[in-house]
């Protein structure tokens, strides 16, 4: 079981609060970048989301 954000090129994450983690630590990179929002996927299925990345 692996856990990803949807944008492209998110790293897979052994669990949640690890994916949670990464991306507390990387939101405003992936919104510099023209991320607007994100979901938090589990082998493809939603988790939750989508979330906003505005401030």
């Amino acid at each position: 079981m692996g856990y990803r954000w949807n944008h492209e090129g998110s790293p897979e994450f052994e669990d949640q609060p690890a994916a949670e983690d990464w991306l507390s630590e990387n939101w405003r990179d992936l919104a510099d970048a023209g991320v607007g929002e994100v979901t938090l996927l589990c082998d493809d299925e939603v988790v939750y989301g989508p979330m906003s990345l505005d401030p």
